[in-house]
């Protein structure tokens, strides 16, 4: 890069926007080495969803690349095969969700057809293994008029399951889009609602339920363009809005029976987490019947053992409550016992795989900073760890291996193999390669500290790209969303402390109690006290990591957070503002009161606060951050999106007009075609290049900066 066109582009990220402003998103990708940058991070191949064959010889999985010129990613189904140490093949160049068919010859994937998402078949057999770099073209195999959400093939790969968005009241696909058609024609724009959820997450409700239904391959191996309705009289989601996946239905050992899980709706659906886990023939020949409705809590992810006698799957124990334990449950299918597999395990699984034999139950979630696999026993429950540091992403057992995606918080996901123990484990991509070597990022450490009451409580530093032992760094502070979530040693495309290291600040964070990985009562310790306990683990914390690390400047600091962050973002703004240069808010909540009245999801802010507004109007005060804007004096930069139905705009519009009314320096940038996140390339630079500009403002000094050691 010449040096005046990277003078210019510093100077861009670095100045603050103007009222109205629109800030420049042109792309120029550093050259050579250079500190890490969003730039980088927007254009790296993303790598997921790994499948291993049925022989173990090949792994299947998804690449998306960035198309930044069009403002999208494209996903792409990427084959390695293992045993020649290769490269992967890209097979697929517009599709995802890859499944290996029984045979391991052929792989089954969505992609369009027409702009309507279909299933597709990939033929790679061969005479001497797969055909990777010559093989037929892909064959179309449903013909549906409705997009295809998601599949799942039988275990003798003679019928299939998939879930299509329709009008339950519908008898057939073509009858939900006659219906679809003639709304688009209408002239009149209104729509009447009679009951919640009106909007969700980023969409307004329309009438139509993710359903279940089963199809048989013909001779051909197509699928007729009506399938069969396996969910019929269910009036819910299969898979659940907003997030569900193929991991909520499957198919017993002998394919003649479906399970999946499913709330019902009615009228109660804002404000009830009770999902329950259903059978039904595959034959339509009984209506599904519930296997978990005495639990009033969540049931999710059934999957049955091999021999068909045996169902697990995760069930919590808190009726209303998202962030409960999620203990492994099994059920025995003819007498209908069920028992706790797991009853010591003071984690909440993740979904359920099965090994061959079916003595082995894996999962993976977060523990103590990290998210690792584990391996069940499903006899005794006991629990041992395969793979340890980092994200574990995805996994895939077939014929005695284990294929994983695995990240960490220097770098992306790639695959690795393993034996099926854990044993052995190697990397065998390494996607990114070549511009991780040229984007530096920076170091971490994990650190403990007694929080509140004295209980130990967990954090991390990152140093800056370009640390020096004996100088000093601006700090920004990053406080996680969720609540019930946590910072762990993970690659994020939002959120990546990696993007702030390379603008030379030393990034801390604080697992506070509410952070998940910690045992289900740390978890638990944040419900009604949302100001209390994580502000007092982060206030020991940001002391811990001051004492600890003397290259952290205390004195150049900014605190910044989305979500349930940023609900502390604000709540610090007048109640503990003392060390702070700068505040940065995305998606925050700033009214806990308006809060209830404006989000979908009503169970958690009934769980977190104890009951609705009106029957304990205290508990919405007690920590609101609206009490204490008299005190606010921080200069703060307010991000809200336009698609944010989990925290509405609003809130964030409250926030900026205190600001602006009181002269505090402040900026707002919304964005109106995002959601609780920011997900566009275009957006994520500007999101970032804003951020940037606004902590490298406040944290300027002229002043000499040494530290003691």
């Amino acid at each position: 890069m010449k040096p005046l066109i990277a003078a210019l582009l510093l100077a861009l990220m670095a100045a603050p926007a103007l009222a109205g402003d629109v800030v420049n998103t042109s792309f120029v990708k550093a050259q050579g080495s250079h500190p890490f940058n969003v730039r980088d991070l927007v254009m790296m191949d993303r790598i997921s969803d790994p499948q291993l064959s049925p022989d173990g010889r090949y792994a299947a999985f998804g690449v998306r690349s960035t198309d930044y010129a069009a403002n999208k990613g494209i996903h792409a189904i990427h084959v390695l095969d293992l045993a020649d140490g290769g490269k992967p093949v890209k097979v697929v160049d517009k599709g995802s969700s890859a499944r290996w068919s029984a045979d391991g010859r052929s792989l089954y994937f969505i992609a369009p057809a027409k702009g309507v998402a279909q299933l597709w078949r990939l033929d790679l057999g061969g005479k001497a293994g797969l055909n990777l770099a010559k093989h037929a073209a892909p064959v179309q195999v449903s013909h549906s008029v409705l997009d295809l959400g998601g599949y799942k093939l039988s275990p003798d790969g003679k019928r299939v399951l998939l879930s299509y968005e329709v009008f339950t009241d519908c008898a057939t696909l073509a009858c939900t889009e006659q219906r679809i058609k003639a709304r688009e024609q209408d002239k009149a724009s209104g729509t009447l609602y009679t009951k919640l959820f009106v909007r969700h997450w980023d969409t307004w409700a329309n009438g139509r339920r993710n359903q279940l239904f089963v199809a048989s391959f013909d001779g051909k191996g197509r699928l007729p363009a009506e399938p069969n309705l396996l969910s019929r009289g269910i009036d819910g989601d299969v898979p659940s809005k907003p997030f569900g996946d193929e991991g909520e239905f499957s198919f017993a050992p002998d394919g003649r029976t479906a399970y999946f899980d499913v709330r019902i709706a009615g009228t109660t659906e804002p404000w009830s987490t009770n999902f329950d886990v259903y059978s039904v023939p595959v034959d339509g020949s009984a209506a599904p019947k519930n296997l978990t409705g005495e639990n009033k809590a969540w049931d999710a992810d059934p999957v049955a053992s091999p021999d068909g006698r045996t169902l697990y799957y995760l069930a919590m124990k808190t009726p209303g409550f998202e962030a409960d334990r999620f203990a492994i449950m099994a059920l025995d299918l003819a007498t209908g016992a069920k028992r706790e597999v797991d009853p010591t395990w003071d984690q909440s699984a993740g979904g359920l795989t099965l090994s061959a034999d079916g003595k082995t139950l894996y999962t993976t979630t977060d523990d103590n900073g990290q998210h690792p696999l584990f391996a069940i026993d499903a006899a005794s429950g006991k629990v041992t760890q395969l793979v340890g540091d980092g994200t574990v992403a995805g996994y895939s057992f077939a014929a005695g291996k284990l294929l994983l995606a695995r990240d960490d918080l220097k770098r992306p996901a790639d695959l690795y193999l393993a034996q099926a123990d854990g044993r052995d484990l190697k990397q065998v991509t390494h996607y990114n390669a070549a511009d991780l070597k040229n984007a530096r990022v920076g170091d971490f450490e994990f650190f403990d500290f007694k929080g509140w009451h004295d209980q130990s409580v967990q954090g991390y530093v990152v140093k800056p790209v370009g640390y020096q032992p004996g100088k000093t760094y601006p700090v920004a502070f990053i406080i996680h969303g969720g609540p019930q979530g946590a910072m762990t040693n993970g690659w994020s495309y939002r959120w990546n402390p990696q993007t702030y290291a390379g603008q030379g600040f030393a990034v801390v964070t604080i697992n506070f109690h509410g952070s998940t990985g910690y045992g289900q009562a740390f978890t638990d310790a944040i419900s009604g006290d949302w100001g209390g306990k994580p502000l007092e683990d982060l206030k020991l914390g940001w002391k811990a990591a001051l004492d600890k690390y003397s290259f952290l400047d205390g004195h150049r600091a900014c605190a910044l957070g989305a979500s349930y962050g940023g609900y502390m973002t604000y709540w610090i703004a007048g109640v503990w503002n003392q060390p702070w240069k700068c505040l940065i808010d995305h998606d925050g909540v700033f009214d806990t009161r308006a809060m209830y009245y404006d989000t979908e999801e009503l169970w958690f802010e009934e769980k977190e606060n104890g009951g609705t507004p009106w029957e304990h109007p205290a508990n919405y005060e007690k920590f609101n951050p609206v009490n204490h804007v008299k005190d606010w004096r921080v200069p703060m930069l307010v991000v809200h999106s336009g698609d944010d139905f989990r925290i509405p705009i609003t809130q964030g519009l409250g926030a900026f007009t205190v600001l602006q009314r009181r002269g505090i320096p402040s900026e707002f940038l919304t964005f109106p075609d995002e959601n609780h996140w920011i997900l566009k390339p275009h957006n994520s630079v500007q999101w970032h290049d804003t951020v940037n500009a606004w902590l490298k403002k406040w944290t300027a000094t002229d002043r000499p900066q040494a530290a003691s050691n």
